[in-house]
């Protein structure tokens, strides 16, 4: 075997947590691909002999990729986009795929990504590689040209915004389907009252539309219960799903993909809604390992 075939080994070993890595930076599938796919270039023309801890080098590497295209992604966006959810992970209702078991390990809900989407590309990077992954912060001051203790500071800084923001849930996953179908049910069945009783008085939902025109958020428990019931009469068929590990739910209309939607569950109730509504990006995530 040459050093390049056992190099390509290796790499494969380590794509499921560059992957994980990439995702967390980057809140896209496509895009986390992409930046491994970036890193194994860079990696293939490298000379890996004298490195001592190979996972940690090729953890680096796909950081800095995927630090500068989220530099770059920021620098493009001459307009703020009022709601952008990351990419959902769908799975079906009775267990994750080993794939994005892996991909998803830490409960990266799509709350916890839409806080990370706050926060800035250095802030970003210190909390994924720190706090998720045990990257010392030494390693990760050498990749934003900082100092550890400045590095330690803005981990420090991202993980108050991330323990403020409740994105984290708190119920086990029995109680987030008991929570969700009665929220569905309740939406079926226009119950105004039963809905706004598994809504957080102060529940937050966010609607990403792409150009759709949908997009837009929702604060306050008779707020989105009003809209729940709108959207029941829309003509859509709800299935159980879940999305990014947690309990959610897809919906169609006319055999046609609609929505993804991901809920946060803490006490009892739903304190965060992300409902992914837009028509391109709904129409690329993979449903089919969804029964019928």
């Amino acid at each position: 075997m040459t050093d390049q075939q056992w190099l390509a080994e290796r790499f494969e070993e380590h794509r499921p947590r560059l992957k994980a890595v990439a995702y967390r930076m980057l809140g896209s599938l496509a895009e986390a691909d992409d930046a491994v796919q970036d890193a194994w270039l860079r990696v293939s023309r490298a000379d890996a002999t004298e490195v001592e801890n190979l996972g940690g080098w090729l953890t680096t590497i796909v950081a800095r990729v995927a630090l500068n295209m989220l530099r770059s992604r920021t620098r493009r966006r001459q307009q703020p986009i009022d709601v952008h959810l990351p990419d959902p992970v769908v799975d079906p209702p009775d267990g994750s795929d080993p794939e994005h078991e892996a991909l998803l390990a830490d409960s990266v809900g799509l709350a916890l990504l839409v806080v990370l989407e706050t926060l800035s590309p250095a802030e970003r990077l210190a909390f994924v590689l720190h706090d998720m992954f045990a990257v010392p912060f030494g390693e990760i001051a050498a990749i934003i040209d900082r100092s550890p203790e400045a590095t330690r500071q803005l981990a420090s800084r991202a993980r108050r915004r991330v323990q403020g923001s409740g994105s984290v849930p708190d119920a086990d996953l029995d109680t987030q389907w008991r929570v969700v179908d009665a929220f569905t049910a309740a939406a079926r069945d226009g119950d105004f009252e039963a809905l706004v009783a598994v809504l957080d008085p102060d529940v937050v939902l966010r609607a990403d539309g792409g150009l759709s025109g949908l997009s837009h958020v929702a604060r306050g428990a008779e707020v989105v219960a009003r809209q729940a019931t709108m959207w029941a009469q829309a003509g859509l068929r709800v299935r159980r799903a879940l999305v990014n590990g947690a309990a959610g739910m897809v919906a169609d209309r006319d055999g046609t993909p609609f929505s993804v939607g991901a809920f946060t569950i803490r006490n009892g109730r739903i304190v965060e809604c992300d409902i992914l509504v837009d028509p391109d990006r709904v129409a690329k995530v993979d449903l089919e390992v969804l029964p019928e």
